[in-house]
């Protein structure tokens, strides 16, 4: 199923938003060059943390992984190629160490999915699920479709013509992983077995699998590189190159040159898209933030548990949906604490915004996201997978929790727009 919610959500948020500045701002705050009030001047500087120590460097580290795991990929199906007996299981195990950094990289950036991510819709294209198992069937029984993916342009050819049910992480996260496992070899070395799989194609080998999650790796790295390049003016310049001259994709805001990062750090200049730092302060916690908290509790916990849709199942092979929603809630915390785990600068922070202006509401969303954070520790230590139990005790507790933080960011949101 596409993950259909987002984009509706975000316009509505970011009209809300909107709406809050001007009705409520005063001609103090507006950063038309003059002075910057105390506040305003408190959350540039917040901005400037979150821009170059949480999206710089998640989204460096997420298009790092990516093409790390591109070129293992690669390099083990050609191996295979020539002898599937000389790949080893530790070459399959290192593939799955690196596709779970990656995906953790990219669960991490999902609290600031309202700028590239979304706006080229590369959320959808690297991460629907649940995987069409049975069209992935029916493209690889099909040995012309595998030759063009094994071909020179197959990672164009993944890209335009696989459908974004087929793309991503979670055709990798297939082929790699089963049952909460890495991949065996042995498994690789014969026919696909997968029950449902089977209906639609027999005798389908671990050679053609690989050569598909090679093909798609290709795709999801080069999305990746279009995410920091969009957000980073400096990224590499080799990813650059691949983006903008060989896969001729877009990495500017609208029709002009910024980048997202520019585009925020310049806010209340011409060009910007931002009119003032509250405006800032405020997408980074309603657009950002809030939003990828209602998913989490709405959608990607709430469709399985409520029975809405019990198919609605984040990373079902590798068994890790309680590690992604524990990273999107990181994500959050990254967002609002200045700068990712390990290397963060808290006095220039939205959370330090907060505790100086607002120390009660910082409080509570403080509480509140550690307690998120608590809720999935225990579902991940439950010892069974959302996967299978998507209605245990925990995942209500964890609905519980991050709704309630949900809400704390909604109003930290709305009053550092009204004050």
């Amino acid at each position: 199923m596409e993950k259909i919610f987002k984009l509706p959500l975000a316009l509505m948020l970011g009209a809300a938003v909107m709406f809050g500045f001007s009705s409520c701002s005063d001609d103090d705050d507006i950063n038309d060059g003059s002075a910057l009030t105390e506040k305003e001047a408190f959350l540039k500087e917040a901005a400037g943390v979150y821009v170059n120590d949480v999206v710089y460097s998640t989204y460096g580290s997420l298009a790092a992984e990516t093409n790390s795991l591109y070129e293992q990929l690669y390099a083990v199906k050609e191996k295979f190629k020539t002898d599937p007996n000389s790949v080893t299981q530790t070459e399959i195990d290192n593939i799955c160490a690196t596709f779970l950094s990656a995906r953790a990289y990219w669960e991490k950036s999902e609290a600031f999915l309202f700028g590239a991510a979304t706006d080229f819709g590369i959320d959808p294209h690297i991460d629907t699920w649940p995987l069409d198992l049975e069209g992935l069937a029916t493209e690889l029984k099909n040995t012309d479709k595998v030759a063009n993916m094994d071909g020179e342009d197959g990672i164009s050819y993944a890209a335009n013509k696989l459908g974004q049910e087929l793309l991503g992480f979670h055709g990798i996260e297939f082929i790699i992983f089963r049952d909460g496992a890495n991949r065996k070899i042995e498994k690789l070395r014969g026919v696909e077995d997968d029950p449902d799989f089977v209906k639609v194609a027999t005798n389908v080998t671990g050679l053609e699998e690989l050569i598909y999650a090679t093909a798609v790796a290709g795709d999801l790295r080069d999305r990746c590189y279009q995410l920091n390049v969009s957000w980073n003016a400096d990224a590499p310049e080799e990813q650059r190159t691949r983006v903008v001259d060989e896969c001729e994709l877009p990495c500017t805001v609208g029709s002009g040159n910024n980048s997202y990062g520019t585009n925020m750090l310049n806010a209340g200049q011409a060009g910007s898209t931002y009119a003032m730092w509250r405006e800032v302060a405020s997408t980074i916690l309603l657009s950002g933030c809030e939003n990828i908290a209602k998913e989490v509790y709405s959608q990607k916990m709430g469709l399985a548990y409520s029975g809405e849709d019990p198919n609605y199942i984040e990373s079902p092979y590798s068994k890790r949906s309680f590690y992604d929603f524990y990273d999107n809630i990181i994500s959050i915390e990254n967002s609002i604490y200045g700068g990712v785990e390990g290397n963060r600068n808290e006095s220039k922070s939205i959370m330090a915004y907060l505790k100086k202006y607002n120390p009660e509401l910082a409080a509570t969303v403080e509480t509140n996201i550690k307690n998120s954070l608590d809720k999935l520790t225990a579902c991940q230590n439950s010892g069974t997978a959302f996967v299978d139990n998507p209605k245990a005790q925990c995942v209500a507790d964890a609905i519980a929790a991050i709704e309630a933080l949900d809400a704390s960011l909604t109003a930290a949101s709305t009053w550092i727009a009204a004050n």
